[in-house]
């Protein structure tokens, strides 16, 4: 469990007073143990520690000063962090035994410094990474999730590993966290917009821009989950149809490796249903929060580019307005005080240049012109032999269209006959619908909800006068009785 003995008290500095200056620590610690220019060649001392902490807490003086006047008119949990009147070196002592109190940061030994040495726990730095990342929003990459879930199941197929598959999965799960978050950062330029509504948003426009083309221009092109959609479901498919020896080994190592998966699984075989939730992930990636993305960014460029036209509008009015109040000040002075205002108008506006356009560069067109371009404008008239070849060629595509519900109610019926399994070699073929339903049962089989329905490849091939291939067996379980 979380609140174990040594993390009952583990949110405890976020509670009083002075969580402002404790998130401000852990977020510097993060920076000096886990952030990009992290040092990892030599471990935090208590010297280096106390440090790294001094300058947060100057930094945070007046804040914590502030937030002690709020405290006198709120009702906050009283905390002994920081005592009263204590300075900067005292502050940062203190805060470094909370941290050590609570659960945050563990002490171990430097065996080449033969010094004690700081760290965070293991839940300290999950909490420390998300104050971190919250605090740089902007500095974060484009995600790349969608194209490493497909990579990631390309090498489970090519390697028959495991662990590229239980990859994929995790991939598959954070493409829907990325797209989550992306439509709750356009819900939020929305609110903010609507807050500052009075004032022209140009920072957080300039900031959408910024970000847009380092992460959602690549989110919604190169890195797009309805680009890598159809490829996801074909390695899948593969993935599915592997030889049943291959198919064993992967049922094996994920049974070793992931028993969280044969915990929450739904059926006999974790390598089915992980398949089947990897799918089922990206699926709804598509139909659901990819949408809302777009919608989002489409109401928040709507609603930012209503307000900046209502900024230049009302910039264009006050403009002509010091034009109006300019000539009604000259109107209302006289001698030499209308002349002084005078020169000062015309000193201001002198780098001004009023150019006038040339009335014979503009020329309506002829008759004859406008007849021209309306007859190459007009649609073209579809012929008999155009409409002739299209129903032809619809004929012809729905020829060989056989539906795969169709197919499953007769190998259903097939099965219920013989009372036992079939093999795809025994099924007649005697007909061109014979032929068409045989290459396509195995197909309709596996997609179809029925369960009870399973298909297994054989060792043995399949070889009649229309094709070649891998020979199948399908087979109905019966229900329990």
């Amino acid at each position: 469990m979380f609140f174990e003995p040594d993390r009952l008290n583990f949110f405890r500095p976020l509670a009083g007073k002075h969580r402002g200056v404790v998130v401000a620590c852990v977020r510097a610690l993060y920076e000096r143990l886990h952030g990009p220019s992290a040092d990892y060649g030599q471990n935090l001392t208590r010297d280096g520690l106390r440090d790294l902490l001094l300058p947060v807490v100057q930094e945070s003086r007046q804040v914590l000063l502030a937030q002690e006047e709020a405290a006198a008119n709120m009702e906050l949990a009283e905390d002994d962090l920081i005592p009263a009147g204590a300075d900067d070196q005292q502050s940062s002592s203190a805060l470094l035994r909370t941290l050590l109190r609570d659960g945050w940061l563990e002490t171990f030994g430097d065996r080449a410094g033969l010094v004690t040495a700081y760290r965070f726990t293991r839940a300290g730095k999950l909490f420390a990474e998300a104050f971190w990342a919250i605090d740089r929003r902007s500095a974060r990459t484009r995600q790349r999730n969608v194209r490493s879930c497909r990579n990631a199941l390309n090498a489970a197929l090519r390697n028959v590993d495991a662990y590229d598959l239980i990859d994929a999965y995790d991939y598959a799960e954070k493409v829907i966290s990325d797209l989550s978050e992306g439509v709750d950062y356009f819900q939020e330029l929305v609110r903010r917009l609507m807050l500052e509504a009075s004032q022209t948003p140009w920072d957080g426009f300039m900031e959408f821009l910024d970000r847009f083309e380092k992460e959602f221009k690549k989110q919604l092109t190169a890195d797009s989950i309805e680009r890598h959609r159809q490829a996801i479901r074909d390695v899948i498919a593969r993935l599915h149809s592997l030889e049943h020896d291959k198919s064993q080994a992967l049922e094996d190592q994920l049974n070793d490796i992931a028993r969280w998966a044969s915990q929450e699984r739904q059926g006999a075989s974790t390598l089915e249903w992980m398949l089947d939730r990897i799918e089922e992930m990206v699926e709804a990636a598509c139909t659901t929060k990819h949408p809302e993305l777009i919608k989002a960014m489409s109401v928040y460029m709507q609603r930012a580019a209503s307000i900046v036209q209502q900024a230049l509008m009302l910039r264009g009015g006050q403009t002509r307005q010091a034009y109006s109040l300019a000539i009604s000040q000259t109107a209302r002075l006289g001698g030499a005080a209308q002349d002084a205002l005078l020169e000062r108008i015309g000193a201001a506006i002198a780098p001004a240049e009023i150019r006038l356009l040339d009335p014979a560069g503009f020329k309506l067109r002829s008759a004859s012109q406008r007849r021209k371009a309306l007859t190459v404008t007009a649609q073209p008239k579809v012929t008999r032999d155009a409409r002739l070849a299209a129903a032809m060629y619809r004929a012809e595509a729905d020829a060989f269209a056989l539906s795969n519900d169709d197919i499953v109610h007769r190998i259903r019926a097939e099965l219920r006959l013989r009372d036992r399994p079939i093999r795809l070699s025994t099924l007649p073929a005697a007909t061109t619908t014979d032929v068409l339903n045989n290459m396509q049962v195995v197909e309709a089989v596996r997609g179809a909800r029925d369960d009870r329905l399973t298909v297994q490849k054989l060792p043995s091939k399949l070889w009649n006068e229309f094709y070649a291939g891998d020979d199948y067996q399908i087979e109905m379980k019966h229900d329990p009785e």
